[in-house]
């Protein structure tokens, strides 16, 4: 079959992802063999050869599960360790005790607000949500009225603040003083992320009935109770090392000189997995034997808690090859030149680049590079005056409508033990909410400087 082009590729890509949602919400099909059949039907008619379309996916999945099944493990070990020595639980006391049990949704947006700010979405996920389950619990109120705060504060950071990764890299691009844009960020993100998270949780939460059976919170919160819990300083400070040492990673050519040995050290033990891995080393000794727990019990502790992250791990490896398959099937090159065609302001058009983007690749990282790629040299013709907002509203863009694309939504999914509909409910509008009202502040901002 002859390669698709234009509007034909546009319509047999809306037809895919109409299908995709269909198969799974409707028909209760298994997500990982859907999303598989899709993306090579999807590939199949759009022309790509037959003997390119599995390599294409199976590129994907591998590119995806590169990074991510190393976190998820990882992130789950500490997790598991937080939770069997109580150090969830002494996090959990004082959140309620600060913040009070009415408010404890302020206090996961905040602290979700703090962690995430070095760190990929998934990685701060991992590290907070036997957090949440725990805050969740002892407070007596649904997973989601606390664990849609948290990813709200988490997703706000990755898509707006630096020193986060991507909104690094569109700072980068559009020459903007990092300063400036984590000031503008700040001001903008927590009005967002407070709307997003807390106030629409209260709306949303009674609307959404969840299973009383959870099969991934019962590994945080089925275990004996523990007399003696670590102390709330230890356990934050083994919970915050991986956030410590990627800020060093990020700002390791300001701290030391590029091509150093010293440079060298610090972008390696500021790699995500290394400092998960080196965070999850500490909390064998904070969180187990200094706990009295012997490596016996620390080895089953690792072992057990890996075996319900299998189906999140395939699902959000099928999403990466689904992601590849629209790229190299041609549909995100379509998208990119059909919004070309349209003369927008640098603004408007950095958002609704990184939306369209984010839409098509699932990938809220992808989507604010390849946008900030497109507009920055535009943007910088034209002599826009204030790139710092430039990096606002494309990252905004990059987080609207994450749907079965995104790992970050069968990631939501399953921990939170929601069906696809809830998910679209709870989660997709959330990430709606933020990318609608951070890039409206945004323009609001625009006029007042």
């Amino acid at each position: 079959m002859p390669p698709s082009t234009g509007l034909s590729l546009l319509a047999y890509a809306a037809v895919a992802i109409i299908a995709l949602i269909v198969l799974i919400a409707r028909f209760r099909l298994n997500p990982f063999v859907v999303i598989t059949l899709v993306s090579v039907g999807l590939a199949l008619v759009a022309g790509m050869p037959a003997n390119a379309v599995v390599a294409s996916y199976e590129g994907g999945v591998g590119k995806t599960l590169g990074h991510i099944a190393l976190v998820v493990a990882l992130g789950t070990m500490l997790g598991k360790m937080m939770a069997e020595s109580g150090g969830a639980e002494r996090v959990a006391r004082t959140l309620i005790d600060r913040f009070g049990e009415r408010n404890a949704h302020w206090a996961m947006v905040c602290i979700a607000f703090l962690v995430g700010l070095p760190l990929f979405f998934e990685v701060g996920f991992v590290l907070l949500v036997p957090i949440a389950f725990t805050v969740a619990r002892r407070v007596g109120v649904s997973i989601l009225m606390v664990g849609l705060p948290m990813v709200a504060g988490l997703s706000v950071v990755h898509a707006l603040v630096p020193p986060h990764p991507a909104a690094m890299l569109a700072v980068q691009a559009y020459q903007a003083s990092v300063g400036q844009t984590l000031f503008y960020a700040i001001l903008i993100g927590i009005p967002t992320a407070i709307i997003a998270g807390p106030i629409y949780a209260r709306f949303i939460v009674p609307r959404i009935h969840l299973p009383v059976e959870n099969p991934l919170a019962r590994q945080f919160l089925e275990r004996e109770p523990r007399e003696q819990l670590p102390g709330f300083a230890i356990t934050m400070a083994t919970i915050l090392l991986p956030v410590v040492l990627m800020l060093l990673g990020g700002w390791a050519n300001l701290i030391s000189t590029p091509g150093s040995a010293f440079n060298s050290f610090l972008a390696f033990i500021g790699n995500s997995v290394i400092a998960l891995l080196l965070a999850t080393l500490l909390s064998f000794w904070t969180l187990g034997i200094a706990q009295g727990f012997n490596r016996d019990a620390i080895l089953r502790f690792t072992q057990e808690c890996l075996a319900p992250t299998a189906s999140i791990t395939l699902l959000v490896g099928a999403g990466g090859g689904l992601n590849r398959i629209l790229v190299d099937s041609g549909v995100t090159q379509e998208i990119v030149g059909l919004a070309q065609d349209f003369h927008l302001s640098p603004l408007l058009m950095g958002w609704l680049f990184a939306a369209l983007m984010r839409v098509a690749t699932g990938s809220a990282t992808v989507a604010m590079t390849t946008a900030s790629g497109i507009v920055a040299p535009v943007a910088l013709g034209l002599e826009y005056p204030h790139p710092e907002l430039l990096v606002l509203a494309t990252g905004a863009g990059s987080v609207i409508f994450s749907h079965v694309n995104d790992g970050g939504f069968w990631l939501i999914k399953e921990y939170f033990n929601m069906t696809v509909a809830q998910t679209f409910k709870t989660w997709t509008v959330l990430e709606t909410l933020i990318s609608v009202i951070a890039f409206a502040l945004t323009l609001g901002l625009a006029q007042v400087l």
